[in-house]
């Protein structure tokens, strides 16, 4: 098993298989695993609450920019 799989693991896509989605799907497994991350560094006293919720809202912006741009649910 290769380090880079451990530290982001990314799950098999069973939806309806379209280039758009296989890269959203990828775009959504890396916003939760980055997530993750925050959380934990939150958790353990290295990121303030403002920081972190700073950092998942400009998370969150990407992943709907992405969304927006891959013309996904529209």
């Amino acid at each position: 098993m290769d380090k880079s799989d451990f530290l982001y693991p990314r799950s098999r896509y069973y939806g309806q298989v379209k280039p758009e989605n296989l890269v959203f799907n990828s775009n959504l497994q890396e916003f939760a695993q980055r997530v993750g991350y925050i959380c934990n560094l939150q958790t353990a006293g290295k990121l303030s609450p403002e920081e972190s919720y700073e950092q998942i809202k400009s998370l969150w912006k990407q992943l709907k920019r992405s969304k927006k741009s891959l013309k996904i649910g529209s």
